[in-house]
């Protein structure tokens, strides 16, 4: 209870004057073994968001065999393609698992007691870059994935055929020679069933990490997660910060990152991002993306479609209003 009633004060209006290097941010020594090990499963990032925006999906091949029932040549056709489009989704649903190690790693490096969140970001810039990373790849892969239903539709013929398959046979042992078996099945139907199931990863993970590590307080994590968010707003809204900025699409990367952080926050937090309580100040971050241009449009839909709180009755009419327009 004590928890709960930290997590619902009012947090105090200072806002940390941070610039976040989030182009070249080195390592401090106490952070390079964590750094080094994200690295690793950062790396494959960009592969597995271009293989993803690549996916076109098995859809003529699986209609003709659902108008061909009985056409045996239409169905052994949409099993051979559908057969390696699943072991690319088993690929993206197993690198989700590297991710949410990856931010449980992280988050125990910037959410420590020994020092404050605007120490640790100011400090850690590094880790904070990571997992920065983290989330304009969660951002940028649940697009890829709700604006793609080829992914849905192929699972689910796999799943369908993989169950007829096993009826027919009455024989488990064929599961090893399948692109997928039914256990891995399984556990990727409850992935891709959600809208935006890198986003439902990394919240799962930051919500077991503060179940694990009992002697962290939960307000360290909320706070780091808030004290992140105004850190990006003000480096969007000073245009001093834009001119240290190296690459022109750095200035994106904030804003997704900015977003994703207001989402996740209201995943975990238990009032969300939108209550007047919340430590962020969702209404100033809205103004921020609604002043861009060209316009984010797509980050906006992801503030109104992906955040779990906006709708409850405690959000004010005003801030529901701004993204409603």
């Amino acid at each position: 209870m004590g928890n709960l009633l930290k997590l619902l004060q009012k947090p105090d209006d200072s806002t940390p004057d941070i610039f976040l290097d989030f182009e070249n941010a080195q390592p401090t020594d106490t952070e390079r073994a964590v750094f080094e090990q994200v690295s690793i499963v950062l790396k494959r990032a960009d592969v597995i968001l271009h293989d993803l925006q690549e996916y076109q999906g098995a859809g003529e091949f699986i209609r003709d065999a659902i108008s061909n029932p009985n056409q045996e040549d239409f169905q052994e056709k949409a099993w051979a393609a559908v057969c390696p489009l699943v072991v690319r989704l088993r690929n993206y649903y197993e690198y989700s698992l590297e991710v949410a190690e990856a931010v449980k790693s992280l988050l125990l490096i910037i959410c420590s007691t020994d020092m404050t969140p605007t120490e640790h970001l100011d400090i850690q810039q590094a880790t904070a870059k990571q997992f920065a990373e983290i989330l304009d790849f969660t951002l940028r892969f649940d697009d890829y994935k709700m604006t793609n239903p080829a992914i849905q539709n192929d699972f689910s013929y796999y799943r369908r055929t993989l169950s007829r398959m096993r009826m027919a046979s009455q024989n488990n042992s064929g599961d090893m020679s399948l692109a997928v078996n039914n256990e891995m099945a399984n556990r990727m139907s409850l992935f891709y069933a959600q809208a935006t199931p890198m986003l439902q990863t990394i919240s799962d993970a930051t919500t077991k990490f503060v179940s694990e590590n009992k002697d962290l307080p939960i307000e360290n994590t909320t706070d780091v997660l808030s004290t992140m968010t105004a850190v990006c707003r003000v480096m969007l809204e000073n245009r001093e910060y834009h001119t240290r900025f190296q690459q022109g699409d750095t200035i994106l990367f904030v804003l997704r990152v900015m977003v994703g952080l207001i989402i996740l926050y209201d995943h975990v937090h238990p009032v969300g991002a939108f209550d007047r309580r919340a430590a962020i100040d969702v209404k100033r971050c809205i103004k921020v993306l609604r002043d861009q241009t060209p316009n984010v449009e797509g980050l906006l839909n992801a503030l109104r479609y992906n955040s779990k709180h906006l709708n409850d009755e405690t959000t004010p009419s005003n801030v529901r209003a701004l993204l409603v327009s």
